[in-house]
């Protein structure tokens, strides 16, 4: 684990020349980079009824012997896909998958009834236990971090480590800043695609406004606000416009969960106290971790993960120059291969 070293930051070229030497592109199925490793399907999969009215989909892949590591994905809401799987050498690791509630797989989909950061916390204990899991390795980007930073501080016996990108510390400055004014000044286009379903409202707060259509009794109205948030998401998640990534977040099921269930988290500060993740950093100072951060990253902006990285300073911070905030960016991508390979070295 010779990458688990303090007061560490590291510059990451991730520039057309570089990538061309450390990733080959091929443009077959999912369109990942083959620093991924293959395609795996899992060996075991569950329903785990947690409180009512929700049931989780859980998977296991990889190898049932190899070390545990539980992979959170984003939003809330946006669910897992496939190709999280690849981020692990399938014949180290134990790799754990689980849709959040109200999304991807589980069910009622896109339900906010007791959908809060607490519970997400509580259900992912439930799955340690279901599964015989003493202690596992946590990864997650963006709202993937925000869950595996409050869980590691929650219960920091059970983490082995943690591996996390675009860090997202869900202080309302930071909603602010992408959902209200902030990344707007620099996707001056997209935001007014973004303003369009809810100007008849007039309302001085977009988030606000979003909520009130995206629990709106009719369903005409969420699908199209779902979609016009999930997209505004999309345009903004890489450095360079990736269709792919834009389909993926206008996907209708995946759209619904993730506007819904983020706007319902937004608009209660995602159900944390003030600064909460930052004033709890001395609980982490045990814990190996690695940020890794796209410099341009206009949905969770790199002042996050350096303000996280100063009050852990036993992380390692690695900054991919050339990246904003999706994993698929491919710097971002082949940096958490890695540090999922040197973790198992």
């Amino acid at each position: 684990m010779s990458w688990w070293k303090s007061h560490r930051c590291i510059f990451v070229c991730a520039s057309a020349t570089c990538l061309n030497r450390i990733v080959k592109r091929r443009r077959v199925g999912s369109k990942k980079p083959e620093v991924l490793y293959p395609a795996i399907e899992p060996y075991q999969t569950h329903r785990l009824e947690v409180a009512n009215p929700h049931e989780l989909y859980i998977e296991e892949c990889g190898n049932p012997d190899g070390l545990a590591v539980v992979f959170l994905h984003g939003g809330p809401g946006s669910g897992c896909e496939a190709w999280h799987r690849q981020f692990f050498d399938p014949q180290k690791y134990r790799i754990i998958l689980f849709d959040q509630r109200g999304s991807g797989r589980s069910t009622p989909h896109a339900e906010l009834t007791l959908n809060r950061t607490q519970d997400l916390v509580a259900d992912m204990e439930q799955i340690r236990t279901l599964l015989g899991i003493e202690q596992w390795l946590v990864f997650g980007g963006s709202w993937g971090s925000t869950l595996a930073l409050v869980y590691a501080q929650s219960h920091p016996e059970q983490v082995l480590g943690l591996i996390l990108r675009g860090i997202f510390l869900c202080r309302p400055r930071e909603i602010d800043w992408f959902y209200r004014d902030g990344a707007s000044r620099l996707f001056a286009d997209h935001w007014q695609a973004y303003l369009d379903p809810i100007r008849a409202s007039i309302h001085h707060d977009p988030v606000v406004a979003y909520h009130a259509l995206l629990t709106s009794e009719h369903e005409a109205t969420r699908i199209e606000a779902a979609h016009a948030w999930s997209r505004w998401e999309g345009l903004c998640a890489t450095l360079r416009h990736n269709p792919d990534v834009v389909d993926h977040y206008c996907d209708p099921h995946t759209a619904v969960s993730l506007a819904r269930i983020e706007c319902h988290y937004f608009m209660h500060d995602a159900f944390l106290e003030e600064n909460q993740i930052l004033r709890n950093a001395n609980r982490l100072r045990h814990i190996p971790g690695v940020i890794v951060q796209g410099r341009y990253d206009v949905i969770c902006p790199m002042e996050s993960a350096w303000s996280l990285h100063e009050a852990w300073p036993e992380s390692t911070l690695k900054l991919i120059e050339d990246a904003g905030h999706s994993a698929a960016e491919p710097g971002i991508l082949k940096v958490l291969v890695d540090a999922c390979d040197e973790f198992v070295a």
